[in-house]
């Protein structure tokens, strides 16, 4: 005898397949949807409130950070700011390179009262040593150059083709070293076998010093009619006479019977070398 033949789903095999595609939902997520389907159209509307005060607010924010951006602030603009910010570094600026100035003058006094008892021979020295590297300050009778900025306009009716250029200052100080001059300074700042002068954007720096313009005022000491003669032969004069014609920069080359150069403060020891026959164990063999 048999028993009851008892009927098998062909996919009885796969049931975790067909439990995915039957209930393909978990009963968590399911049970939630439940709930928000029974209370669906209140919080639906809760939210949308909810949407629109966040929008609102951040509409607000917006048009108040629009308005403080457009309003003038009180202290000032950029530029203004930024002008003042300028000055003051400069003044500050001045106010080291004076302070600097009194201390080299406090210490060449100071070397100068001691070597005048023992060695005024190594002081003299110094001091025409002091003039070519430009630590001593030089009075005199020289030469005086100015050029200033022309007013011609260029074909995009701008005048910077008429400025005076670095270049310019250049070629005339050449010619003034050229001619024979002792010391030569330009607008205020000693020039030097270091010195450089270059552009910075639309500013002329000598020695990272600003030159303020439109004149630029080029002291070169020296003998007068010695060194006319000998700029005359660098070429100076024809150089400027070419930057009057092309770009209408004026120039001026005047005689005077006393000048003052400044001084650079004491320069960097970069060599040195012991003097012969004097300090500790000079007569002796240097040891390695």
């Amino acid at each position: 005898m048999t028993g009851p033949v008892v009927k098998r789903r062909p996919d009885e095999s796969m049931t975790l397949l067909v439990e995915v595609m039957e209930s393909p939902l978990d009963p968590g997520y399911a049970e939630a949807a439940r709930r928000r389907a029974a209370g669906g159209p209140r919080r639906r509307g809760a939210g949308v409130y909810l949407l629109v005060l966040v929008a609102l607010l951040l509409g607000l924010m917006t048009a108040a950070a629009a308005v403080q951006l457009r309003t003038p602030s009180p202290g000032g603009s950029a530029r203004e700011l930024l002008m003042q910010e300028i000055t003051q570094r400069q003044e500050q600026g001045d106010a080291l390179r004076a302070e600097s100035a009194a201390l080299s003058d406090e210490v060449a006094a100071l070397q100068q009262d001691v070597l005048e008892l023992s060695d005024q021979d190594l002081l003299d020295t110094l001091r025409r040593d002091g003039v070519v590297t430009g630590s001593v300050a030089v009075s005199g009778p020289g030469l005086v150059v100015t050029l200033t900025d022309g007013d011609r306009l260029d074909e995009n009716g701008s005048t910077a083709s008429s400025r005076v250029q670095a270049v310019d200052l250049q070629t005339v100080v050449n010619a003034l070293w050229a001619s024979g001059a002792e010391a030569v300074s330009v607008g205020g700042q000693r020039l030097t076998s270091l010195s450089a002068i270059r552009h910075a954007g639309e500013a002329i720096l000598v020695d990272l010093v600003p030159l303020t313009g439109p004149s630029y005022e080029i002291r070169a000491i020296g003998d007068p009619e010695e060194m006319q003669t000998a700029y005359a032969r660098a070429g100076g004069p024809s150089y400027t006479q070419l930057l009057s014609s092309q770009w209408g920069i004026t120039t001026s080359l005047d005689t005077a019977e006393d000048l003052d150069v400044p001084s650079v403060g004491n320069q960097l020891l970069r060599n040195a070398e012991p003097v012969p026959g004097e300090g500790v164990g000079a007569n002796e063999e240097e040891s390695p």
